[in-house]
Protein backbone atom coordinates (compact mmCIF):
# COMPACT_ATOMS: atom_id res chain seq x y z
CA UNK A 1 0.00 0.00 0.00
CA UNK A 2 1.42 3.36 -1.00
CA UNK A 3 0.96 6.58 0.96
CA UNK A 4 -2.61 7.88 0.75
CA UNK A 5 -3.02 10.88 -1.52
CA UNK A 6 -5.84 13.26 -2.38
CA UNK A 7 -5.50 15.60 -5.36
CA UNK A 8 -7.88 18.44 -4.79
CA UNK A 9 -7.00 20.79 -7.64
CA UNK A 10 -5.62 24.30 -7.65
CA UNK A 11 -8.81 25.75 -6.13
CA UNK A 12 -7.62 24.41 -2.76
CA UNK A 13 -5.45 27.51 -2.63
CA UNK A 14 -8.71 29.42 -2.10
CA UNK A 15 -9.70 27.30 0.88
CA UNK A 16 -9.18 28.69 4.34
CA UNK A 17 -8.58 27.81 7.91
CA UNK A 18 -11.68 26.22 9.41
CA UNK A 19 -13.49 26.46 6.07
CA UNK A 20 -13.86 30.25 5.64
CA UNK A 21 -13.54 30.71 1.88
CA UNK A 22 -11.58 33.58 0.46
CA UNK A 23 -9.44 34.27 3.54
CA UNK A 24 -5.66 34.16 3.23
CA UNK A 25 -2.81 35.14 5.51
CA UNK A 26 -0.96 38.40 4.89
CA UNK A 27 2.21 37.64 2.87
CA UNK A 28 4.35 38.74 5.81
CA UNK A 29 2.89 35.90 7.91
CA UNK A 30 2.73 33.26 5.19
CA UNK A 31 6.42 33.25 4.22
CA UNK A 32 7.48 30.86 6.97
CA UNK A 33 9.36 27.57 7.22
CA UNK A 34 6.25 25.52 6.41
CA UNK A 35 5.79 27.18 3.04
CA UNK A 36 9.28 27.57 1.59
CA UNK A 37 11.78 25.06 0.25
CA UNK A 38 15.55 25.08 -0.21
CA UNK A 39 17.59 27.14 -0.44
CA UNK A 40 15.62 29.76 1.51
CA UNK A 41 14.26 27.10 3.88
CA UNK A 42 17.75 25.86 4.77
CA UNK A 43 18.97 29.41 5.30
CA UNK A 44 16.12 30.27 7.67
CA UNK A 45 16.31 26.94 9.47
CA UNK A 46 20.04 27.41 10.07
CA UNK A 47 19.46 30.85 11.56
CA UNK A 48 16.54 29.77 13.73
CA UNK A 49 18.28 26.61 14.99
CA UNK A 50 21.01 28.82 16.45
CA UNK A 51 18.44 30.24 18.87
CA UNK A 52 15.81 27.51 19.31
CA UNK A 53 18.20 25.22 21.13
CA UNK A 54 17.69 22.23 23.47
CA UNK A 55 19.13 24.38 26.27
CA UNK A 56 16.51 27.08 25.69
CA UNK A 57 13.71 24.47 25.68
CA UNK A 58 15.04 22.84 28.85
CA UNK A 59 15.11 26.24 30.53
CA UNK A 60 11.34 26.38 30.04
CA UNK A 61 10.70 23.14 31.96
CA UNK A 62 10.12 24.72 35.37
CA UNK A 63 7.79 27.33 33.89
CA UNK A 64 5.80 24.70 31.99
CA UNK A 65 5.41 22.66 35.17
CA UNK A 66 4.36 25.71 37.19
CA UNK A 67 1.75 26.69 34.59
CA UNK A 68 0.42 23.12 34.31
CA UNK A 69 0.24 22.79 38.08
CA UNK A 70 -1.67 26.04 38.49
CA UNK A 71 -4.15 25.18 35.77
CA UNK A 72 -4.61 21.64 37.13
CA UNK A 73 -5.31 23.02 40.62
CA UNK A 74 -7.90 25.43 39.20
CA UNK A 75 -9.44 22.61 37.17
CA UNK A 76 -9.67 20.37 40.23
CA UNK A 77 -11.27 23.19 42.24
CA UNK A 78 -13.85 23.74 39.48
CA UNK A 79 -14.73 20.05 39.47
CA UNK A 80 -15.07 20.07 43.26
CA UNK A 81 -17.41 23.06 43.26
CA UNK A 82 -19.38 22.46 40.04
CA UNK A 83 -19.11 18.68 39.73
CA UNK A 84 -17.54 18.93 36.27
CA UNK A 85 -15.22 21.10 34.19
CA UNK A 86 -14.19 21.55 30.56
CA UNK A 87 -10.62 20.39 30.07
CA UNK A 88 -10.32 22.14 26.70
CA UNK A 89 -11.08 25.71 27.75
CA UNK A 90 -9.78 25.45 31.32
CA UNK A 91 -6.55 23.51 30.82
CA UNK A 92 -5.56 22.33 27.34
CA UNK A 93 -6.06 25.64 25.53
CA UNK A 94 -4.46 28.08 28.00
CA UNK A 95 -1.35 26.00 28.82
CA UNK A 96 0.45 26.29 25.44
CA UNK A 97 -0.44 29.98 25.24
CA UNK A 98 1.25 30.59 28.58
CA UNK A 99 4.32 28.71 27.35
CA UNK A 100 4.47 30.55 24.01
CA UNK A 101 3.93 33.86 25.79
CA UNK A 102 6.93 33.10 27.99
CA UNK A 103 8.98 31.91 25.01
CA UNK A 104 8.35 35.05 22.96
CA UNK A 105 8.45 37.42 25.91
CA UNK A 106 4.86 38.67 25.79
CA UNK A 107 4.49 41.00 28.83
CA UNK A 108 2.11 39.87 31.54
CA UNK A 109 -0.32 42.73 30.97
CA UNK A 110 -0.69 41.72 27.31
CA UNK A 111 -1.35 38.02 27.93
CA UNK A 112 -5.16 38.27 28.13
CA UNK A 113 -5.81 40.13 24.84
CA UNK A 114 -3.09 38.10 23.14
CA UNK A 115 -4.76 34.86 24.29
CA UNK A 116 -8.19 36.12 23.21
CA UNK A 117 -6.96 36.90 19.68
CA UNK A 118 -5.36 33.47 19.35
CA UNK A 119 -8.48 31.70 20.62
CA UNK A 120 -10.63 33.61 18.11
CA UNK A 121 -8.20 32.87 15.29
CA UNK A 122 -8.41 29.13 15.92
CA UNK A 123 -12.18 29.00 16.45
CA UNK A 124 -13.79 32.03 14.76
CA UNK A 125 -17.51 32.61 14.45
CA UNK A 126 -17.14 34.36 11.10
CA UNK A 127 -14.63 35.27 8.44
CA UNK A 128 -14.44 38.81 9.87
CA UNK A 129 -13.62 37.39 13.31
CA UNK A 130 -10.71 35.48 11.84
CA UNK A 131 -9.44 38.41 9.79
CA UNK A 132 -9.60 40.79 12.77
CA UNK A 133 -7.85 38.32 15.06
CA UNK A 134 -5.03 37.68 12.57
CA UNK A 135 -4.65 41.42 11.96
CA UNK A 136 -4.46 42.09 15.71
CA UNK A 137 -1.83 39.38 16.19
CA UNK A 138 0.16 40.67 13.20
CA UNK A 139 0.21 44.24 14.49
CA UNK A 140 1.02 43.09 18.01
CA UNK A 141 3.99 40.99 16.82
CA UNK A 142 5.34 43.93 14.81
CA UNK A 143 5.13 46.14 17.90
CA UNK A 144 6.70 43.47 20.10
CA UNK A 145 9.61 43.02 17.68
CA UNK A 146 10.21 46.78 17.69
CA UNK A 147 10.06 46.83 21.50
CA UNK A 148 12.57 43.98 21.75
CA UNK A 149 14.92 45.82 19.42
CA UNK A 150 14.91 48.74 21.85
CA UNK A 151 14.83 46.62 25.00
CA UNK A 152 16.20 43.11 24.33
CA UNK A 153 15.65 40.36 26.90
CA UNK A 154 16.74 36.73 27.20
CA UNK A 155 13.69 35.32 25.35
CA UNK A 156 13.55 33.71 21.93
CA UNK A 157 12.29 36.75 20.02
CA UNK A 158 15.26 38.88 21.10
CA UNK A 159 17.59 36.04 20.13
CA UNK A 160 15.99 35.81 16.67
CA UNK A 161 16.39 39.56 16.21
CA UNK A 162 20.08 39.35 17.12
CA UNK A 163 21.05 36.15 15.28
CA UNK A 164 23.45 36.46 12.36
CA UNK A 165 25.29 34.01 10.15
CA UNK A 166 28.22 35.32 8.07
CA UNK A 167 26.56 38.72 7.81
CA UNK A 168 23.11 37.27 7.08
CA UNK A 169 20.17 37.88 9.40
CA UNK A 170 16.40 37.55 9.41
CA UNK A 171 14.43 40.21 7.53
CA UNK A 172 11.48 42.00 9.13
CA UNK A 173 8.96 39.78 7.30
CA UNK A 174 10.93 36.66 8.19
CA UNK A 175 10.95 37.67 11.85
CA UNK A 176 7.23 38.29 12.08
CA UNK A 177 6.33 35.18 10.05
CA UNK A 178 8.55 33.01 12.26
CA UNK A 179 7.03 34.49 15.41
CA UNK A 180 3.57 33.80 13.98
CA UNK A 181 4.56 30.23 13.03
CA UNK A 182 5.88 29.59 16.55
CA UNK A 183 2.59 30.90 17.93
CA UNK A 184 0.42 28.95 15.48
CA UNK A 185 2.33 25.65 15.47
CA UNK A 186 3.16 25.84 19.16
CA UNK A 187 -0.41 26.45 20.28
CA UNK A 188 -3.11 24.74 18.26
CA UNK A 189 -1.69 21.24 17.78
CA UNK A 190 -0.38 21.02 21.34
CA UNK A 191 -3.77 22.10 22.72
CA UNK A 192 -5.55 19.40 20.75
CA UNK A 193 -3.04 16.67 21.60
CA UNK A 194 -3.45 17.36 25.32
CA UNK A 195 -7.25 17.09 25.21
CA UNK A 196 -7.32 14.28 22.64
CA UNK A 197 -4.58 12.43 24.49
CA UNK A 198 -6.46 12.51 27.78
CA UNK A 199 -9.63 11.34 26.04
CA UNK A 200 -7.71 8.45 24.46
CA UNK A 201 -6.35 7.39 27.84
CA UNK A 202 -9.80 7.58 29.46
CA UNK A 203 -11.21 5.43 26.66
CA UNK A 204 -8.48 2.81 27.23
CA UNK A 205 -8.60 2.12 30.98
CA UNK A 206 -6.11 -0.76 30.87
CA UNK A 207 -3.51 1.46 29.20
CA UNK A 208 -4.31 4.26 31.63
CA UNK A 209 -3.92 1.85 34.55
CA UNK A 210 -0.52 0.72 33.28
CA UNK A 211 0.57 4.35 33.01
CA UNK A 212 -0.63 5.12 36.54
CA UNK A 213 1.29 2.11 37.87
CA UNK A 214 4.45 3.12 36.04
CA UNK A 215 4.70 6.88 35.30
CA UNK A 216 8.03 6.21 33.56
CA UNK A 217 5.92 5.02 30.62
CA UNK A 218 4.69 8.58 30.01
CA UNK A 219 7.16 9.42 27.18
CA UNK A 220 6.18 6.20 25.36
CA UNK A 221 2.50 6.95 25.96
CA UNK A 222 2.89 10.42 24.43
CA UNK A 223 4.57 8.99 21.32
CA UNK A 224 1.69 6.53 20.89
CA UNK A 225 -0.81 9.36 21.39
CA UNK A 226 0.98 11.36 18.69
CA UNK A 227 0.60 8.40 16.31
CA UNK A 228 -2.86 7.24 17.28
CA UNK A 229 -4.73 10.40 18.21
CA UNK A 230 -2.97 13.39 16.70
CA UNK A 231 -5.56 15.95 15.54
CA UNK A 232 -3.97 16.88 12.22
CA UNK A 233 -5.43 14.51 9.64
CA UNK A 234 -3.67 16.07 6.68
CA UNK A 235 -0.21 17.43 5.98
CA UNK A 236 0.05 20.96 4.65
CA UNK A 237 -0.63 21.24 0.94
CA UNK A 238 2.18 20.77 -1.55
CA UNK A 239 2.57 21.46 -5.28
CA UNK A 240 4.72 19.11 -7.41
CA UNK A 241 6.98 20.94 -9.85
CA UNK A 242 6.72 18.06 -12.31
CA UNK A 243 4.36 15.15 -12.86
CA UNK A 244 4.79 12.48 -10.19
CA UNK A 245 3.16 9.17 -9.29
CA UNK A 246 2.48 8.44 -5.60
CA UNK A 247 0.77 5.25 -4.51
CA UNK A 248 -0.34 4.59 -8.08
CA UNK A 249 -1.94 8.04 -8.44
CA UNK A 250 -0.60 10.42 -11.07
CA UNK A 251 -0.21 13.97 -9.76
CA UNK A 252 0.09 16.60 -12.53
CA UNK A 253 2.62 19.37 -12.03
CA UNK A 254 1.07 22.34 -10.24
CA UNK A 255 -1.83 20.44 -8.68
CA UNK A 256 -2.40 20.55 -4.95
CA UNK A 257 -1.40 17.43 -3.03
CA UNK A 258 -2.75 16.63 0.42
CA UNK A 259 -1.11 13.66 2.16
CA UNK A 260 -3.25 12.01 4.83
CA UNK A 261 -1.07 11.58 7.92
CA UNK A 262 -3.88 9.91 9.86
CA UNK A 263 -4.16 7.18 7.23
CA UNK A 264 -0.41 6.66 7.14
CA UNK A 265 -0.42 6.15 10.91
CA UNK A 266 -3.01 3.36 10.53
CA UNK A 267 -1.15 1.56 7.72
CA UNK A 268 -1.12 -2.19 8.58
CA UNK A 269 2.01 -2.65 6.48
CA UNK A 270 3.80 -0.22 8.78
CA UNK A 271 2.29 -0.91 12.21
CA UNK A 272 1.08 -4.24 13.64
CA UNK A 273 -2.58 -3.82 14.65
CA UNK A 274 -2.48 -0.12 13.80
CA UNK A 275 -5.97 0.58 15.14
CA UNK A 276 -4.95 -0.60 18.61
CA UNK A 277 -3.79 2.04 21.11
CA UNK A 278 -0.78 0.55 22.91
CA UNK A 279 1.62 2.58 25.04
CA UNK A 280 3.97 -0.43 25.05
CA UNK A 281 4.33 -0.36 21.25
CA UNK A 282 7.98 -0.84 20.33
CA UNK A 283 7.79 0.93 16.96
CA UNK A 284 7.41 4.55 18.06
CA UNK A 285 8.22 6.25 14.74
CA UNK A 286 5.53 8.51 13.28
CA UNK A 287 5.08 11.48 10.93
CA UNK A 288 3.24 13.76 13.35
CA UNK A 289 6.16 16.15 13.77
CA UNK A 290 7.23 16.00 10.14
CA UNK A 291 10.34 14.49 8.62
CA UNK A 292 13.45 15.45 6.72
CA UNK A 293 14.18 19.15 6.26
CA UNK A 294 10.67 20.01 7.47
CA UNK A 295 10.98 18.18 10.78
CA UNK A 296 9.47 20.40 13.47
CA UNK A 297 12.05 22.60 15.20
CA UNK A 298 9.72 22.82 18.18
CA UNK A 299 9.37 19.05 18.63
CA UNK A 300 11.27 18.96 21.96
CA UNK A 301 9.05 21.75 23.35
CA UNK A 302 5.86 20.03 22.15
CA UNK A 303 6.88 16.78 23.83
CA UNK A 304 7.80 18.62 27.03
CA UNK A 305 4.41 20.35 27.17
CA UNK A 306 2.34 17.25 26.42
CA UNK A 307 4.23 15.04 28.87
CA UNK A 308 4.05 17.70 31.58
CA UNK A 309 0.35 18.37 30.96
CA UNK A 310 -0.78 14.73 31.02
CA UNK A 311 1.53 13.77 33.87
CA UNK A 312 0.30 16.69 35.99
CA UNK A 313 -3.35 15.88 35.30
CA UNK A 314 -2.96 12.22 36.23
CA UNK A 315 -1.15 13.08 39.48
CA UNK A 316 -3.41 15.94 40.52
CA UNK A 317 -6.69 14.31 39.49
CA UNK A 318 -6.22 10.54 39.87
CA UNK A 319 -9.91 9.65 39.38
CA UNK A 320 -10.63 11.66 36.24
CA UNK A 321 -13.58 10.47 34.18
CA UNK A 322 -15.75 11.68 31.31
CA UNK A 323 -18.83 13.63 32.36
CA UNK A 324 -20.76 12.66 29.21
CA UNK A 325 -20.75 9.54 27.02
CA UNK A 326 -17.97 9.65 24.43
CA UNK A 327 -20.46 9.64 21.56
CA UNK A 328 -21.92 12.91 22.86
CA UNK A 329 -18.66 14.83 22.75
CA UNK A 330 -18.54 17.85 20.44
CA UNK A 331 -15.81 18.17 17.82
CA UNK A 332 -14.61 21.20 15.89
CA UNK A 333 -15.65 21.15 12.20
CA UNK A 334 -12.59 21.07 9.96
CA UNK A 335 -11.47 19.15 6.89
CA UNK A 336 -7.89 19.20 8.17
CA UNK A 337 -8.03 18.32 11.84
CA UNK A 338 -10.02 16.21 14.29
CA UNK A 339 -10.10 18.20 17.51
CA UNK A 340 -12.38 18.40 20.50
CA UNK A 341 -14.45 21.51 21.01
CA UNK A 342 -15.07 20.55 24.65
CA UNK A 343 -14.06 17.73 26.98
CA UNK A 344 -16.36 17.67 30.05
CA UNK A 345 -14.66 15.76 32.87
CA UNK A 346 -15.30 14.95 36.51
CA UNK A 347 -13.02 14.11 39.40
CA UNK A 348 -14.52 10.62 39.52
Amino acid sequence: MGPPVATLGNDVAKMTWNGYKGFSLPPALDANLLNIDPTDHLRLRRLVSKTFTPRRVEALRAGVQEAAGGLADALAKRMETDGAADLVSQFANPLPLVVIGNLLGVPEQDRKPFSDWVTTMFDPQSRDDMANAVDSIHRYLLDLIEQRRREPDDRLLSALIAVRDEGDKLTEDELVSLAFLILFAGSESTQHVISGGLLTLLEHPQQLGALREDPALLPDAVEEILRYAHPNQMAIRRFPTEDVVIGGTRIPAGDTVMLCIASAHRDPQRYPEPDRFDIHRTDKAHLTLGCGVHYCLGAPLARLEIQTALGTLLRRCPQLALDVPADQLRWRPSFRSHALKELPITAG
